[in-house]
């Protein structure tokens, strides 16, 4: 019976998107929560998880899609009709109430239906506010499941973070909701405090049974607690899975970097269940198409250190860090860094050698192989993509052409063209593009947005402002996320293609 309730859908997203202004904050975005589950949405800052968790408590209205309860469509409903109750990060207590009265607000403004008879012997119903003697066996229970007994009179001034919180649960869940949400509940807690609030609050799911939809930027809070994860970036969700599934298994170079710490390394498949990373081949158990090139994640636990002569790889040590339960070690492995995590300690300097069981090798699809653009050609011949205008050679798009004096393309057959407003197809490799401070000196601007190292350089993502289009590229040189820089591409960089009844 308990198997079968958790199976129930109670709520389900189906295509939802918001928009604020001109801001795309969650995008198309399809999931569903099943009765009684502890489900997290985990992503950077700005990745719209707290807009997501907003539509389903009703504060926020998609500006697509819609919303499911219980098979029923609650998009427009208002956040008082919902069966569901919000805890924030900061925690909305009323300082001039004790914890009981905080706790017993609401229910000392709701009203139930009950049930009488008249005269007649008819029944009907009326609408009344709960009695104290409800009330206060409401409070009590709350106060149980919080652990906070005893603590009915006391100030909420005179509480500890943690305690405080515990209140706002309390005050949430005394309501009985069928969907307890929280919005990073924790962040205002020390780490200490936040860590036994973790156990805390799962062992709360575990004695409610009600269903808790989470947000968190913390990965270890995320892996702690959840029965699912839900990995979201840029409005967009990455990977659903269980905690295991998704550290084990991420499905992206973003998802791998985000969650716990990773080498991502630069791979081929050279044969079937054989990769190719830092110049040597490996078994591995995912099976991809020979000669594709793939991202290859390997966790620092999963590498064993052993002697040079007996390792798969060999490494120069070059860092060693204590962290308390392990020591972080970094080796170059050729121009590669590789991150190692063992009880083992080693010296800056020492050879070391590298062994990995196959069932540690994980291999992904690469996220992207070149940039690719919708374009057009300036009466400059210059070329216009991605929000900026860079130099290029518009000859390479009719084989044998050349410029006259004027700017005019002459074919190869002498035909004379006037390129101008003529959409083209750009194409940038991942290795031709780089960045510059000096906003001016590039064709087009904008933030870094994503930096993920991957062993021997970093991969960025630089986002324009006007139509956030995404320049992804590879570089050796470090950068800082949010930095404001302009992007370069020499001409012979830059592939363009007619697009299809350009030819004249």
């Amino acid at each position: 019976m308990d198997q079968l309730r958790k199976e129930e859908k109670i709520i389900e997203i189906v295509n939802v998107s918001k928009v604020f202004d001109e801001t795309t904050a969650v995008e198309n975005v399809s999931f569903y929560v099943r009765k009684g589950e502890f489900i997290t949405f985990l992503g950077p800052s700005g990745c719209g998880k707290t807009t997501t968790l907003r539509m389903i408590a009703g504060f926020d209205i998609p500006t697509s899609g819609k919303i499911l309860l219980n098979g029923k469509d609650i998009t427009d409903l208002p956040p008082n009709k919902r069966p569901v109750n919000t805890v924030f990060q900061r925690y909305a207590l009323f300082p001039h109430y004790n914890i009981y009265d905080n706790i017993a607000f609401g229910l000392k403004l709701k009203k139930v239906p009950v049930t009488y008879m008249n005269d007649k012997g008819e029944m009907y119903t009326k609408m009344q506010k709960l009695t104290r003697r409800e009330i206060d066996e409401k409070v009590k229970n709350a106060l149980a499941v919080v652990d906070l007994e005893g603590f009915e009179k006391r100030s909420v001034s005179t509480l500890s973070g943690g305690q405080q919180q515990r209140v706002a649960i309390a005050r949430a869940i005394v309501n009985e909701p069928e969907i307890l949400l929280l919005d990073e509940p924790l962040g205002a807690l020390d780490l200490k405090m936040r860590k036994e609030m973790q156990i805390e609050l799962k062992e709360m799911h575990r004695r409610l049974g009600i269903t808790f939809i989470y947000v968190t930027h913390d990965q270890e809070e995320a892996l702690t607690m959840s029965d699912t994860i839900v990995v979201m970036k840029d409005g967009c969700i990455q990977q659903i899975g269980t905690p295991t599934d998704i550290y084990n298994e991420p499905a992206n170079a973003f998802v791998a970097d985000f969650i716990g710490d990773s080498n991502i390394l630069n791979g081929t498949m050279v044969d079937k269940l054989t990769v190719r990373f830092c110049n040597r081949n490996f078994a591995c158990v995912d099976d991809f198409d020979k000669n594709e090139k793939v991202d290859v994640v390997v966790r620092p636990e999963d590498i064993e250190m052993c002697p040079p002569e007996q390792g798969m790889l060999v490494g120069r040590v070059i860092g060693v860090v204590f962290k308390g339960v392990h020591y972080e070690i970094t080796a170059m492995v050729g121009r590669s860094e590789v991150v190692i995590q063992s009880t083992q300690s080693r010296k800056a300097g020492e050879i070391i050698g590298m062994n990995i069981a196959p069932d540690s090798i994980h291999i992904m699809k690469k996220d992207l192989l070149s940039n690719v653009y919708d374009g057009y050609i300036t009466k400059r011949n210059t070329v216009c993509f991605g929000d900026g205008e860079f130099e290029c050679d518009v000859t390479t798009l009719y084989p044998g052409s050349h410029l006259d004096e004027e700017g005019y393309l002459i074919t190869a057959d002498g035909q004379k063209l006037d390129l101008t407003d003529t959409d083209v197809t750009v194409e940038v490799g991942l290795t031709d593009i780089e960045i510059s401070d000096n906003a001016e000196e590039g064709g087009a601007r904008g933030h870094i947005v994503s930096l993920i190292y991957k062993g021997d350089h970093y991969q960025y993502i630089v986002r324009t402002e006007e139509n956030e289009e995404d320049f992804v590229f590879d570089s050796e040189d470090l950068w800082n996320e949010n930095d404001y820089v302009s992007v370069k591409i020499r001409p012979e960089n830059i592939k363009l293609r007619l697009k299809a009844g350009e030819n004249r």
